[in-house]
Parts: structure tokens; sequence; C-alpha cells
């Protein structure tokens, strides 16, 4: 389990290596602009080309760039909906360009207009993302929390992306530990989230599987709230290495996306407690 974080990339997205490095990460997530404002990063193409270079020279293995989460795939605004689509193409074009591993997403929220309304709206965006996908950099939808009609609360949603898409060859998953707590897949039980995993399997296939998020929940199970805690700090605690341990789970970039202890996102300490954890249930 390559174990990382999300890292800034300020001052140039090759600095998130630099930063990586510095943390004992071994797989890396970024912002490709501002996660504040619509409006993307005018990056020097140079520093592709320095990130693809510190990356090899680091030993990196995953790397993640994460969509804005102002994007709403599913917004029935029109003005947010081209806003959306428009943001994603270009963190997908980004993430191309740095040959990241995968663009991973939020799918977004009907806001009460019901699922299909919501797909109706949805497809047309993700075909448009995908087709700039690159063989090496896939477009990976992450599990929801659940609240405010989001769509991708379970896997049957997730499933049902996959099927509309046709299946599309670059299409993928990022499950985040604190999302399926709150929403109901008790990640601190072998049973119950071997029995997730093999809903994974049988409806859209582990080789979709991508990418992992890392966080301790700081709500309580099946809440629907997405709140975060610290690695040992939250209602998983302990039990966090269930999921870490996990045989199916294994090889994959696994980012943590906690605050960290002050609040400025994880640091070297964080991914150290981990990394141990990870290590004492596969003992």
């Amino acid at each position: 389990m390559q174990i990382g974080a999300h890292i800034s990339s300020a001052g140039g997205i090759d600095k998130a290596i630099d930063r990586a490095v510095d943390l004992g990460a071994d797989s890396v997530q970024v912002f490709t602009q501002s996660p504040r404002t619509w409006r993307p990063t005018n990056h020097d193409p140079a520093s592709f080309e320095r990130f693809r270079e510190k990356r090899a020279e680091a030993g990196i293995g995953g790397v993640l760039c994460h969509a804005l989460y102002l994007c709403n795939l599913a917004a029935p605004d029109d003005a947010v909906y081209e806003k959306s689509v428009l943001a994603l193409c270009n963190t997908m074009e980004v993430a191309c360009g740095i040959g990241a591993d995968g663009v991973v997403f939020h799918v977004g929220s009907h806001l009460g207009s019901g699922f299909e309304a919501g797909l109706e709206r949805v497809l047309p965006a993700m075909e448009l993302v995908l087709e700039l996908c690159s063989d090496e950099t896939w477009l990976l939808m992450e599990n929801s929390a659940g609240a405010g009609g989001t769509i991708g609360r379970s896997i049957e949603e997730l499933a049902t992306l996959n099927e509309r898409l046709g299946r599309h060859p670059r299409l993928g998953i990022c499950l985040d530990s604190c999302h399926l707590w709150v929403s109901g897949v008790d990640v601190t039980d072998p049973a119950a989230l071997d029995a997730c995993l093999d809903e994974v399997d049988s409806t859209i296939g582990l080789d979709r599987l991508r990418a992992l998020h890392v966080n301790d929940a700081a709500a309580p199970f099946a809440s629907n709230r997405d709140r975060h805690a610290n690695i040992l700090e939250g209602e998983l605690g302990e039990k966090l290495g269930v999921f870490l341990a996990n045989r199916r789970l294994q090889g994959l970039p696994a980012v943590l996306e906690t605050a960290g202890p002050e609040n400025r996102g994880p640091d070297a300490n964080e991914i150290r407690k981990t990394k141990e954890l990870r290590a004492r249930w596969l003992a």
C-alpha cells in the first residue's frame, strides 16, 4: 500500500513532490488549482516535466489530482454546471500533463431533482472528461458521504454510472474510508468490508478500484456527515487498521486527507501513524 497524503502544490506543481519526500509519503494527491476559486492556474509547462522527473527520482508511487470541491456535474443551475465541466476538464488536462494516475472527483448533488434527473446532467459531462483521459490517467469517481442528494453514495450508484458510460476503459473509482463509514459501511468489521469489496468486484470490478482515501471519521456510523478526523483520533481509531490491512486493498495509492495537528493538512507524523497502524494489523 502506497501511503501518502494530499499535499500543497503552492509555488509550482512540482513542489508537491519535494514536500512528499520531506513527509515520507509514498503517494501524492494535489489540487491543480486553488480549491476556493473557479479560475484555473496558469501552470508553467516546464513544471510538468520537472514533476515527472522528481517523481521518478524520489520513487513516488501513485499520483492523484483532486478536482475542485466546487464542481457539481449534477447541478440544475446551468452556470454552475458549465463551470464544473470546464474545471474538471482543466484538472484532467493538467493531470495528463504531469502523468498522474487519476483524477478523483465527487460526482455532485442533484439537489432534490432526483437520481435519474441528475444523471441526465452527469453522463454527458463525464463523457467529455473521459475523452481527455490518457492511457496512464484515469477518471476516478469517489464514493460520497451521502448527504444532500449526492450521487455516488453507494456502490450501486457508482456501478450504475459505470454501466451507463459503457464501462469506459479509463473510468475507475476511489474509495474513502470515512465516507464508507458515515454512509453505513462498517470498515472496522472485516466481514462488512469484505462484503463491500465483493459488491465492488461483482458490479464494477476490483480492477477499477485505483485509489483509496484514508481518513478517520469525526461523525458517527451511518450519519451521512462528511467529517474527517486525524488518524487514531476519530470514530474508527485503531480499527481503521482493518481497512489498511485488507488484502484486496494492497498495492494501491492510499492518500490521507486529514487536517493534521494545525489544520494545515497531513504531516509526517500522520503518515508515520498510518504506516505503523497498517503494520500492526498486517502482523
